[in-house]
């Protein structure tokens, strides 16, 4: 690990004991959970028995770079563990994505491994995979427990990044740069329809509360996509002159902001705290970026679904530590 980069596995473990107490993270840390949902064993299809049991992945895009990690991370990790691995891609469509989990219950595979498109409708999918007795992980983006509980679906896991721990380092290190006083006026570049971005917000959000002359003001929807998110950080600002610091909760919000505040002359007016954007440096503007490691995190899927095939029980949850990336660029696979 290098001098840029720091990780919070104390916190981490602190993050996911709260994310716990207060149910907020998925289905499997729900009152409602049932047992498969806790990562016990269940009755599994007779195509897990098979010499190289399928795994189903369903993944929302591979446009932005994180999916396109995490894609590889998946067929990687998959060789190494003998599962072979049937690969969906929902082109950021929900009904897409349901219809491609449909057709992984057609093809009886033994497992799915599912970053859904929307954290409300991948509930929809998880059902139809209870249905069909398929067991779910899911990853990367929580699937909401109330969708869950609507649907009475259950998962077996979720492994993701430690979100809002992610979203209050960026914060206190903004205190730090800045002062723990400094009057401060903060934009969010989000995206509000989404539990782990919410999550990484609201980290940024109270780690801002111990300075009484910082103030958190609109928060727009970057649909996670650097075209829009430039548009609408370019709105925002022009909205709101007096904004002093963007905060920006994905990858492809990163970019961009970064974007609107160069083209609007506000570089060094105007600072940028967000989640890792691909290859993309800092710099006096782009201060500061939290990195996921999306390939990991489908390492670890894939490590938890052969053992939980081969007999074991597994965690309900599996939050990993983000990295603080304070100068030079994100390495090889650190994404926002």
């Amino acid at each position: 690990m290098s001098a840029r980069t720091r990780r919070w596995t104390t916190a981490a473990v602190a993050s996911a004991l709260m994310v716990l107490a207060a149910a907020c993270s998925n289905a499997a840390t729900s009152s409602g959970a049932s047992a498969t949902a806790t990562g016990a064993k269940a009755a599994l299809p007779s195509s897990c028995k098979t010499s190289k049991p399928v795994l189903g992945v369903s993944l929302p895009n591979t446009i932005n770079p994180y999916y396109v990690s995490m894609r590889q991370g998946f067929l990687d990790s998959a060789a190494k563990q003998g599962l072979d691995v049937k690969l969906a891609i929902a082109n950021d469509s929900d009904s897409n994505q349901l219809s491609q989990v449909n057709s992984f219950i057609q093809q009886r595979v033994c497992a799915v491994a599912l970053n859904a498109v929307n954290s409300g409708p991948g509930a929809a999918a998880v059902a139809a995979l209870n249905q069909a007795k398929i067991p779910v992980f899911s990853v990367n983006v929580i699937i909401s427990p109330d969708a869950l509980k609507t649907q009475n679906a259950t998962i077996v896991q979720y492994v993701g990044a430690d979100q809002a721990e992610g979203g209050k380092a960026l914060g206190q290190l903004l205190l730090k740069n800045m002062g723990a006083k400094a009057k401060i006026q903060a934009g969010i570049v989000g995206d509000p329809d989404q539990i782990p971005t919410n999550q990484r917000d609201g980290g940024f959000k109270d780690a801002l509360k111990s300075n009484p002359n910082a103030k958190v003001g609109p928060t727009v929807n970057s649909k996670v996509d650097p075209s829009v998110s430039l548009q609408v950080t370019t709105d925002m600002l022009q909205g709101n002159p007096g904004t002093n610091v963007i905060f920006a909760d994905t990858g492809p919000g990163t970019v961009g902001a970064l974007q609107a505040i160069s083209q609007l002359g506000k570089s060094g007016k105007v600072s940028l705290y967000g989640f890792c954007a691909a290859d993309q440096a800092l710099n006096s503007t782009y201060k500061a970026c939290a990195a996921q490691e999306p390939a990991a995190y489908a390492g670890i899927v894939v490590d938890n679904v052969k053992k939980y095939i081969g007999g074991t029980s597994v965690p309900a949850q599996i939050l990993q530590p983000l990295k603080l990336i304070t100068s030079g660029k994100p390495g090889a696979g650190e994404l926002g």
